[in-house]
């Protein structure tokens, strides 16, 4: 049995990881290009001023997204390629060029799904304070309104931000994606609120200039828990985990998913922040909880969770030799069973799993060819798991690989490939793996060829 018959089969990449082209045709900065340029925060010194050379490869790759038979391409919009200083005059060929790709994208049948923010931020509005300035979501709101005028006539499906918990933990927190700061849990979760209230302003502006009917959504990180057996005990355990905050830590599910659909911050997480909690004016709320007609979630692992004698959630002891993928994120299928089953319990809004994928240690054969079979056992494994989250009920619209091609991969550099097609940085030639060979039978079948078993 496959996928229901209105799924979305897609593939995702996002701006600054693969168009290239920095300096290119008027665009301005971002905080990527901004970090890329300090010493020894990305793996040796990469940086994205070419990555895959997307700005001048457009055509070409489009054409292997056709050939692979995607119905979707998620992709991100650069801000600063489209308004240089973030704010005020907008660039005539950064829009042209999105104007071209989703024209083309069209000719090929190949659906449009928009991603207004994925990470590279305007350099010159960090300047003015970034996140941290309440004026960051008039400015969001501004770009949005910008963008939904331009292409708000061909694009129907959006997301607002790409991983919150990731630009703003690893980013303002951790300092280990650009902007590169260490911010207290005050100022973090000040950049946080403004950024969940840009969200919001971003769902108004579509649907106040789309001109076509618009589905809107939302793609945080899915932070996921799984029984680790599936006894009733252990999935109470489970959820429970899955949906608590008990450390002051920005690593959750609900501080970041609660106020976009449920319209609140939880209120374990106020406790627990209770010293460091964001100024909530009047409407704040409102204009996140903000109405959506999906759920997007990226999810590449979970923890397994088992009840503890008290019933309490626990994690049991870790395996020896655990499965990695070259990233050395652990390999657990059921986390893309359980993730969309306790995200539409908790939040009644139909799944579209917006990223999934791994990494893997690739290159060309003696053959030419590029053999990923881990990365075809991976897929079907948390495929079978997805499916069977739609056997049992769940309304799961979409799944999106990542990534159609090997990429920046952010502070990882040109170390980890994720992609279904090959990319020698040096040539810029592509070559597609044999899972891409393999996505394309599991797309033509709907799903109905996956052989994986329960994990």
């Amino acid at each position: 049995m496959g996928f229901p018959k209105e799924f979305t089969w897609g593939v995702a990449a996002a701006s600054y990881q693969i168009e290239g082209a920095h300096d290119t045709d008027g665009k301005g900065r971002s905080v990527w290009d901004m970090f890329s340029r300090w010493d020894n925060v990305i793996w040796n010194n990469n940086n994205g001023d070419v990555a895959c050379d997307h700005y001048h490869r457009w055509r070409e790759d489009l054409h292997q997204m056709r050939d692979l038979g995607v119905q979707a391409y998620r992709l991100s919009l650069s801000w600063p390629r489209m308004i240089p200083d973030g704010t005020g005059k907008p660039n005539p060929k950064g829009i042209a060029f999105y104007d071209k790709l989703i024209d083309e994208m069209l000719k090929l049948d190949i659906e449009p799904w928009v991603t207004l923010f994925h990470w590279d931020y305007p350099y010159e509005l960090f300047c003015r304070g970034g996140w941290l300035n309440r004026d960051s979501v008039e400015w969001f709101h501004d770009y949005t309104t910008l963008v939904a005028q331009k292409y708000g006539d061909r694009v129907q499906n959006w997301m607002t931000l790409n991983e919150p918990q990731c630009f703003i933990s690893l980013g303002h927190c951790e300092g280990l994606h650009a902007p590169g700061i260490k911010m207290g849990l005050t100022e973090v979760l000040r950049a946080g609120h403004h950024a969940l209230m840009a969200h919001g302003a971003g769902v108004k502006a579509i649907r106040a200039n789309a001109k076509t009917k618009a589905r809107i959504g939302y793609a945080p990180v899915g932070i996921i828990s799984y029984p680790e057996t599936e006894t009733k005990k252990n999935i109470d355990a489970a959820r429970r985990h899955m949906f608590a905050i008990t450390i002051k830590h920005n690593w959750n599910n609900t501080w970041w998913m609660d106020p976009v659909f449920l319209g609140k911050y939880p209120e374990d997480g106020l406790k627990v922040f209770e010293k460091h909690l964001p100024l909530v004016k009047s409407g704040d709320m409102k204009l996140i909880a903000q109405p959506v007609d999906f759920m997007g979630v990226n999810i590449y692992n979970g923890t397994p969770i088992i009840a503890g004698q008290n019933g309490e959630s626990v994690e049991p002891e870790k395996k020896l030799g655990p499965d990695l993928t070259a990233f050395r994120w652990s390999v657990t299928p059921r986390s893309l069973y359980w993730g969309p089953k306790f995200l539409y319990e908790r939040y009644k809004k139909p799944v579209v799993v917006t990223e999934n994928g791994l990494s893997c240690a690739d290159w060309v054969s003696l053959d030419g060819k590029v053999h990923d079979p881990q990365r075809i056992d991976f897929l079907t494994r948390y495929l079978s798991e997805f499916r069977r989250a739609a056997d049992d009920g769940v309304p799961v619209k979409g799944y999106f690989q990542w990534s159609i091609m090997d990429n920046f991969e952010w502070a990882e550099g040109y170390k980890q490939r994720f992609g279904l097609i090959y990319v020698d940085y040096a040539t810029q030639k592509r070559t597609p793996k044999d899972s891409y060979y393999w996505y394309k039978d599991v797309i033509k079948s709907n799903g109905e060829n996956l052989k994986g078993e329960k994990s």
